[in-house]
């Protein structure tokens, strides 16, 4: 039997190992893909403590990564269109049988040599491309994207607001400012994250402990609010301020997730100004082919978002690094 080495989170104890476990095998309509890249994320580090739970894994433990990149290195039975050695992009998820499955959450992932993807879960990747920046694609910059474009409908000179510049946070000001929104306002108690969002193209950059917040929001609008705010970082005083500085009709995006109840404040204030708040989880299937075009085009460039590049074997001080944000990480990248 054929071994691989992979990244298995127990969830009952929490537990993260690297394994060795039987490489996979291809089935129908499946390709194996060898990883090149594959990104660690805040979710990754919640499923570990526990604060996220999978909603569909059919056993206790799981081979995390959701984010992968790598080159197809075998065909499953009846699999036409693509090639053994093609580069590849990974979606983060898949339907199956009405639910929305979650890779390396609800069924395993990229943190291993080897994962097994259905086609319709792959997206060629051109060789200007390299795989750490590819592999992001998919949730770091999906999910926003989705956020700005589909749940929000952001438009051009449309002012909006960004809470919480991690990882997601980071690549919403830099889509924001690509679909023409103005102005871009970042909100973040790090220092460093407020930097990080300026250099990633933030208008204005603040911290939400700024007792002058509102009335700075309000100058860079001319008195009209914010049209759309992102709540990246998935606390309840993030939401709150937010409602704050909304336009008459602005929407709150929830992306960043949380267990805690929502409430709002101000429910009569909220009806009169007929504001709205929308979930928002993942991307739509277009939206990596299209961010995959927007970077071959040269309108996306990621290569600043790849903090570092560790092997496989360090998964656990990755996810520690990124909880502690030792470094000031936007992304890191595993390497099998």
């Amino acid at each position: 039997m054929d071994l691989m080495r992979a990244a298995r989170l127990h969830i009952p104890s929490h537990a993260l190992t690297i394994e060795d476990v039987p490489k996979p095998a291809p089935g129908a309509g499946q390709v194996l893909v060898k990883v090149e890249a594959a990104g660690v994320c805040l979710s990754d580090v919640h499923l570990i403590d526990g604060t996220l739970t999978p909603a569909y894994l059919p056993g206790d433990t799981v081979t995390l990564g959701h984010e992968v990149a790598g080159t197809i290195a075998e065909l499953g039975l009846d699999v036409t269109g693509w090639t053994a050695g093609q580069r590849v992009v990974l979606q983060a998820g898949e339907e199956r049988d009405g639910r929305l499955l979650t890779r390396g959450v609800d069924y395993d992932g990229g943190w291993a040599e080897y994962a097994l993807a259905s086609t319709q879960t792959l997206f060629a990747l051109p060789d200007s491309i390299p795989f750490e920046q590819a592999a992001i694609i998919p949730d770091a910059v999906s999910t926003p994207w989705g956020a700005i474009t589909t749940t929000a409908g952001v438009r051009p000179a449309q002012a909006v607001g960004v809470w919480g510049i991690g990882g997601l946070g980071a690549h919403a000001v830099q889509l924001l400012r690509t679909v023409g929104a103005y102005p871009v306002i970042a909100v973040d108690p790090a220092p460093a994250a407020r930097r990080r969002a300026l250099d990633f193209g933030a208008d204005l950059a603040l911290d939400p402990a700024d007792p002058q917040l509102h009335e700075q929001v309000q100058a860079a609008t001319h008195n009209e609010g914010l049209a759309a705010a992102f709540d990246f970082a998935g606390i309840a005083a993030v939401r709150e301020q937010a409602l704050t500085v909304l336009a008459p009709k602005g929407r709150l995006v929830l992306v960043g997730l949380t267990d805690q109840p929502l409430t709002v404040t101000d429910s009569t204030r909220f009806s009169q100004l007929q504001h709205q708040i929308l979930g928002h989880y993942g991307s739509e299937d277009n939206a990596v082919p299209q961010l995959i075009a927007l970077t071959e085009g040269g309108r996306l460039d990621f290569s600043h978002s790849i903090t570092d590049v560790l092997p496989l074997t360090d998964a656990a001080q990755a996810v520690q690094r990124l909880h502690t944000k030792e470094g000031d990480p936007i992304r890191l990248i595993l390497r099998p």
